[in-house]
């Protein structure tokens, strides 16, 4: 037989039980929090129509968007429309004579999509949290990948700021759980829009958004020259530059920014929800800072926005979100305001592995491990196994008689904390033996005593 050059797509990867045990503790830990904060669970499908995700991302995002291939191309009676549809695709247009369906870009334009579609039977404010993996296609590096996990968190049907204030408190409170420390960024989308009236207009907006998403990638002067590119002249440009140039502490951020606005309306409205944000925020290791180099290039935000960097690593952002107050309308569905964030969980996972905060009992699955000892000896610790198994405790019985050795050193690679051994004496004496194997402790115990010692 020839052999086969296995592989996997490039950025995509297989997790094994160690890697998925970590994963489960992040997910979990997660999830705990979504739900302590009432939010309820929903899945959409992988992939939707791609008019539904098409033009929702901005220029740069919706390049990265993966199309999925129509099935039924071999139909003779679509060989012309195939024809001619390749020739689209390969002058950068879409056709639905080749694709009609793509893989989710994320999960907000999705929950739009569920919301649109659902919202006359939905109770209102709506929080959901939704758990699942998303496609694009990027160039694979450290900490970005092709297939990954998002969380998210939103609610829809309400205008109120006090749901920006419990998003900003859930990172928090899921990041001290998970023993990151880290910045949970903030700006204001109307802020941007202030900067974009100042700078000539509101048609300004995505053009100015788009480069400053890219500052932390490229710098200022590159974004000077993509600003430059875009149309904008050297005064604008400059006023840009003053807005990105703001530092200092919360207040004095806030300060500088209301000078540079100068009363424009968008930028107080901006302003408010800033401080309105600050003033209710109760910091627990993580704080808030605002950032107004912050823009988040997608063009359905509309209000406060949100980023978070891990401190102590080299890592892009592990978290974002914001207010979308008409994203429903991308649907034909007016005036359901929402506001959501996400958990970056592959991100997450590389920070935790890099700073070493995984705890150790995260990758024990099988708590106990009865030596195989022979065909009565086995049936009896089968027989005390299912005892331990319906007390909720993970136990296993190795697969055969074998030397003790062998047993010995599977309970070590699967990291199995205890061992026990039930051989023919232990058989006549109704006792077994408990071993722990990272301290080398043993001890016997009736069979009527070993669901207690475990409990």
């Amino acid at each position: 037989m020839a052999k086969v050059n296995v592989s996997l797509p490039q950025g995509t990867r297989d997790f094994g039980a160690e890697v998925v045990r970590k994963r489960n503790y992040i997910f979990n830990t997660i999830k705990s929090v979504f739900e302590l904060y009432g939010f309820e669970p929903l899945e959409t499908p992988a992939m939707e129509n791609l008019d539904t995700l098409m033009g929702k991302y901005g220029e740069e995002g919706d390049k990265l968007i993966f199309k999925i291939l129509n099935n039924g191309l071999e139909n003779p009676a679509k060989e012309q429309n195939t024809r001619e549809g390749f020739e689209k695709i390969l002058q950068g247009k879409n056709t639905n004579a080749i694709t009609e369906r793509a893989l989710k870009y994320d999960l907000t334009i999705p929950f739009a999509r569920y919301v649109a579609m659902n919202h006359n039977s939905l109770v209102m404010p709506f929080k959901r949290y939704q758990m699942q993996p998303v496609w694009r296609a990027d160039r694979p590096q450290k900490g970005r990948y092709r297939e990954f996990y998002q969380c998210d968190a939103d609610v829809v049907g309400s205008k109120s700021l006090l749901n920006e204030v419990e998003l900003a408190n859930i990172y928090a409170t899921v990041f001290s759980k998970l023993g990151i420390d880290v910045e949970i960024k903030i700006n204001s989308r109307k802020i941007l829009a202030a900067l974009a009236e100042l700078c000539g207009g509101a048609d300004k907006m995505t053009s100015i958004t788009v480069a400053i998403d890219k500052l932390d990638k490229i710098g200022i002067e590159k974004v000077k020259e993509e600003l430059q590119q875009r149309g904008l002249s050297d005064a604008q440009i400059n006023i840009i530059e003053q807005y990105l140039n703001i530092n200092g502490t919360n207040d004095e951020k806030l300060t500088a920014i209301k000078s540079l606005l100068g009363g424009n309306e968008n930028g107080e409205a901006g302003i408010i929800e800033l401080s309105t944000l600050l003033s209710y925020f109760v910091p627990l290791t993580s704080h808030l800072v605002v950032d107004f180099t912050l823009a988040r290039g997608l063009n359905y935000y509309t209000g406060i926005i949100f980023e978070v960097k891990a401190k102590n690593v080299q890592m892009g952002s592990i978290g974002g979100g914001g207010r979308y107050d008409d994203l429903t309308g991308l649907f034909g569905v007016l005036n359901i305001p929402g506001v959501g964030i996400s958990f970056g969980v592959d991100r997450i996972y590389d920070v935790m592995e890099e700073l070493q905060l995984f705890p150790a009992n995260v990758h024990t699955g099988t708590k106990v491990l009865f030596f195989n000892l022979g065909e009565a000896e086995s049936k009896k610790a089968f027989e005390l196994m299912q005892q331990l198994r319906s007390k909720g405790i993970a136990a296993e019985l190795f697969h055969e008689p074998a030397k003790m050795d062998k047993q010995f050193k599977y309970a070590e690679k699967k990291n199995i904390p205890a061992i026990i051994i039930l051989g023919s004496r232990e058989l006549e004496s109704g006792t077994l033996v408990i071993k722990q194997l990272a301290s080398g402790e043993q001890q016997t115990l009736n069979w009527e005593e070993l669901t207690n010692f475990f409990a």
